[in-house]
């Protein structure tokens, strides 16, 4: 019986690659010039320290410039609330998502089941496992969940015939 798994995955590389990019670009411009504005990362979780929130901004813009220059989807980035810092700096937190969320997965199972498709859908942990009669309806599912509005990164892995 075909089937395929959906998943959702950011390549940690490039966001570390992308995070030394803003970080040589923060000391070359001349508006960071004498700022204590700096990124950094520990596990799937990027700090952006700035002195005040045009800075914070700009850091964003940045991050986003060049995350999307290595190839990282910049839906899987969830900002979070600011924060002050010691100092009149301010601090943001910005969580990079790995698999898919419960909620998502049911809203994707659920739409699935409702498209009359002969496909079945079954949640394993972070990701979905979509298996059907042909090949046909597989790649028609694929097109379907394309075309919902989910806020993350969709890959489609482990096509099997």
């Amino acid at each position: 019986m075909p089937s395929f798994d959906i998943v959702s995955k950011t390549d940690m590389t490039s966001v570390d690659n992308a995070l030394q990019g803003v970080a040589k670009e923060m000391q070359v411009r001349y508006d960071f010039k004498g700022s204590k504005s700096e990124v950094s990362k520990n596990d799937d979780v990027i700090t952006i320290l700035a002195d005040d929130e045009l800075k914070r901004r700009q850091v964003e813009e940045l991050l986003i410039t060049h995350l999307t220059r290595k190839g990282v989807d910049t839906k899987a980035l969830e900002f979070g609330k600011l924060e002050q810092a010691g100092g009149n700096m301010v601090r943001q937190a910005v969580q990079v998502k790995q698999g898919v969320q419960r909620e998502v997965a049911q809203k994707i199972v659920k739409a699935i089941k409702s498209s009359k498709l002969k496909t079945q859908a079954a949640i394993q942990r972070d990701e979905i496992r979509v298996s059907g009669k042909n090949r046909d309806d597989l790649q028609s599912t694929m097109a379907m969940i394309k075309a919902l509005d989910v806020d993350l990164p969709l890959q489609f892995e482990n096509f099997r015939d």
